[in-house]
């Protein structure tokens, strides 16, 4: 009985907190990054990403410039903040796309 109780009101849980299933909490931001030229370049890129708060995880990619960032669940980046992190780390973002639960 009480496993038909927690399965009747999961799909209500779900339905209240905005989480589909199947669905991923959280967001991901793609940057195509210009001057990456190094695995040194990279570390330190990501290393200055990963200071900012919101950030969950970071993924560069040499060979493209491009750079995935993932949000941590209810936090939120600006557009901003993210090329002044690029900067600092001396390179320069050239494109940035929010992805899922757009955020600026």
């Amino acid at each position: 009985m009480r496993k038909l109780w927690v399965a009747a009101l999961f799909p209500l849980i779900l339905a209240t907190t905005g989480i589909a299933i199947g669905e991923e909490a959280s967001r991901d931001v793609e940057i195509k990054v210009q001057g990456l030229a190094c695995p040194f370049c990279a570390y330190g890129l990501e290393k200055r990403l990963k200071k900012l708060e919101a950030v969950e995880s970071v993924d560069v990619s040499l060979k493209t410039g491009d750079v995935r960032v993932k949000l941590k669940p209810e936090k939120n980046v600006t557009e901003e903040q993210l090329r002044q992190a690029i900067q600092k780390g001396g390179f320069t973002a050239k494109e940035i796309h929010f992805g899922k639960g757009e955020v600026k």
